[in-house]
């Protein structure tokens, strides 16, 4: 091999070597399954994210599209906690348990596309409240009860930017409990070139469709425990406190100007 050959495949190795060692952060994992709601009723929420504890307060309440029936005695759809849960996951004893299920009692004056929202609120019961992901997400799951209607459930997260996306949970034609799942696909976004780079997504809200064939005088489905398995992976370099949110927050409070 001549010189100058040797000499221009040593500087392909070198600068191969030199991309890899630059981006090699970028796909190494830490992948943590957490469990951002139970459903047992409660209205603090924490989890653990590294070293990091996230602290939320907010509850859950439900909206339904315009047929949703209402009397003078009941306006439809109702929630409430009951003792009931997916015996795969928690078995059978109940004594001594504090296990809940959200439970969702609709009902429609019409068959169609008609839908009920279930989404968390702030601590006042009425303001939205969007729950921040911990890291980035790779798929979201929960446990589901259902009665073998023919209908179907989605997820509606919103990016960094503003822009929310609908992911397909699963159909909810089965009966009994069921863990329904869907990956996050690549193309929304949970990451930025520019510090800091992690973009995490915001939950907004479940949406339960009922199915035009099917009937909606009067059904019951149950929710419980509302988790994602996520990379919480993060870079360390020189300065990396510089690029918490928290950390600056706190370096630039009115105390320290």
């Amino acid at each position: 091999m001549k010189y100058g050959s040797f000499k221009a495949v040593c500087l392909i190795i070198w600068a191969c070597i030199a991309v890899l060692s630059a981006y090699g952060d970028d796909v190494a994992v830490d992948l943590e399954s957490i469990v951002l709601e139970t459903f047992n009723g409660d209205t603090s929420h924490e989890w653990q994210v590294g070293n990091k504890t996230m602290k939320f307060e907010y509850s859950w309440a439900l909206e339904a599209s315009r047929f949703t029936t209402k009397t003078d005695d009941a306006s439809f759809p109702q929630q409430a906690y009951v003792e009931a849960w997916p015996v795969t996951v928690f078995g059978y004893n109940r004594e001594g348990r504090d296990l809940k299920s959200l439970g969702i009692h609709g009902r429609f004056d019409r068959r169609g596309y008609n839908w009920i929202d279930v989404y968390p609120v702030a601590a006042d019961g009425e303001t939205p409240f969007e729950i921040p992901m911990p890291g980035r997400v790779r798929n979201i799951d929960m446990w589901v009860w259902g009665s073998n209607l023919n209908y179907y459930m989605e997820v509606y997260v919103r990016d960094y930017q503003g822009m929310v996306h609908l992911l397909p949970l699963g159909n909810i034609s089965y009966t009994g409990w069921r863990n329904l799942r869907v990956n996050v696909p690549g193309h929304i976004p949970q990451a930025k070139r520019i510090l800091p780079s992690l973009a995490a997504l915001h939950f907004v809200k479940f949406r339960i469709w009922t199915q035009p064939t099917e009937r909606v005088n009067d059904f019951y489905i149950y929710l419980k425990q509302f988790k994602v398995l996520t990379d919480t992976f993060e870079s360390l370099f020189d300065g990396d406190d510089l690029a918490d949110p928290e950390r600056v927050a706190e370096i630039w409070a009115d105390g320290n100007q």
